[in-house]
């Protein structure tokens, strides 16, 4: 704790903050990614949300009051940036949240990012199912694994909510996957 105090220092001080800021970038910007990536889905919009992320890290971290580790906090202006994104673009179309992500999922196949196959074609369109929060908590375990107390970190949600939802999701992913 007190090695993240002393980087803050550094990237909140003018001499070392280039410096601290690269370090924070080389550290973060693949975990960040990926995980913007498993919400947004489409690899520009990711780069984006991304951008928009470290852009906000760095203009808020003078509020940063050490109460969570640096990286929950900059994954929670990630998840925030991300769900925000999705929402102004469905917005902006004239469309719900839902039906953007659902088309998001159906032009997949067409990213030239996306490596996926079959099965995981049919995985991203079973977790789109899911209730928001189901969504996220399965994409956070499944494809991050993140423990549940980082996540409860940056979700702001007790360990039991976060079991319980991963707990759900499954179920209902396993169900689609059998029926479909």
């Amino acid at each position: 704790m007190q090695e993240e105090k002393e980087f803050i220092e550094q990237l909140l001080n003018p001499k070392t903050q280039n410096q601290a800021f690269q370090k924070l970038l080389r550290n973060y910007q693949r975990p960040l990614y990926n995980h913007i990536r498993n919400i947004v889905l489409n690899h520009d919009d990711t780069d984006d949300v991304l951008q928009n992320t470290f852009v906000k890290v760095f203009q808020y971290l003078k509020n940063f009051k050490g109460e969570s580790k640096l990286f929950s906090w900059m994954y929670r202006i990630a998840t925030n940036e991300a769900i925000t994104f999705i929402n102004q673009k469905a917005k902006r179309n004239g469309t719900t949240s839902e039906a953007m992500q659902n088309k998001i999922v159906n032009n997949l196949q067409a990213d030239t990012y996306f490596d996926g196959n079959e099965i995981q074609f049919k995985l991203q369109k079973a977790i789109l199912l899911l209730p928001e929060k189901q969504q996220l908590v399965f994409k956070m375990k499944y494809y991050e694994e993140i423990k549940y107390e980082d996540m409860s970190e940056i979700l702001g949600t007790s360990v039991g909510a976060l079991k319980a939802s991963y707990h759900h999701a499954v179920k209902k992913i396993e169900e689609y996957m059998k029926t479909n």
